[in-house]
């Protein structure tokens, strides 16, 4: 027999916070605004770089995943897509396995809803912490106890965001879903940085420039 796990859940999902659902139908035009100040916010977070943090220079274990994780090391947006991505995988498994009832009724969606965001705030913080004291951003003695609190409290704030700004687009405020959105802004602004950036690196052959495109017209000239 099921566990009516969404009771449990109930009293902690009225303080939760909220996109409202729209009163009114959101016109065309609207939903392209709303889409784009959404992934506006994305970019903008995902170029600004942590308070605290003493490197990001090291090795980089999720280099691989950032792709599909939406995620910029050393930024607010660390974590990325990764937290609503798990906390709803994990949420609907326990559904689809009977663990947790869930109904088909308005009341119980809701609940299910707001126990996906719940679980992902937690998974949030959970992971805000393992980064924190692996030594993602430094040694921790060395950072300190008050400056890890810090980069935490970024990176728990920062996973709200993204959880929010994905319910405003789940809510029909915007176009599409938020991961996709995500995932899809994340890999054409890659694109455009390797194309474009006029950041230089050093290599065996010399100074030589990081963008493809602007490295091209520099070996040509």
């Amino acid at each position: 027999m099921g566990i009516k796990f969404l009771d449990v859940i109930k009293p902690f999902c009225g303080i939760l916070p909220e996109v409202a659902k729209p009163e009114r139908k959101i016109q065309f035009r609207e939903k392209v605004l709303w889409t784009a100040i959404t992934l506006f916010i994305f970019l903008v977070c995902c170029q600004i770089p942590l308070f605290g943090i003493m490197s990001s220079d090291s090795a980089d274990p999720f280099y691989w995943m950032r792709v599909i994780l939406a995620s910029n090391r050393g930024t607010l947006m660390e974590l990325g897509i990764s937290p609503i991505v798990t906390s709803g995988l994990i949420m609907q498994l326990l559904a689809g396995a009977k663990i947790i009832e869930v109904g088909d009724t308005p009341k119980d969606r809701a609940l299910f809803n707001g126990a996906q965001k719940l679980f992902g705030m937690v998974i949030t913080i959970g992971q805000a912490i393992v980064y924190v004291m692996t030594g993602m951003y430094g040694d921790p003695a060395d950072i300190g106890a008050g400056v890890c609190f810090l980069i935490i409290i970024q990176l728990f704030v920062a996973g709200l965001i993204v959880l929010l700004l994905d319910e405003l687009l789940q809510k029909g405020y915007g176009l599409g879903s938020g991961i996709s959105l995500f995932i899809a802004t994340n890999i054409c602004e890659t694109i455009v940085w390797k194309a474009f950036s006029p950041a230089t690196v050093n290599t065996g052959r010399g100074t030589e420039f990081e963008g493809a495109i602007i490295a091209l017209f520099h070996l040509l000239a």
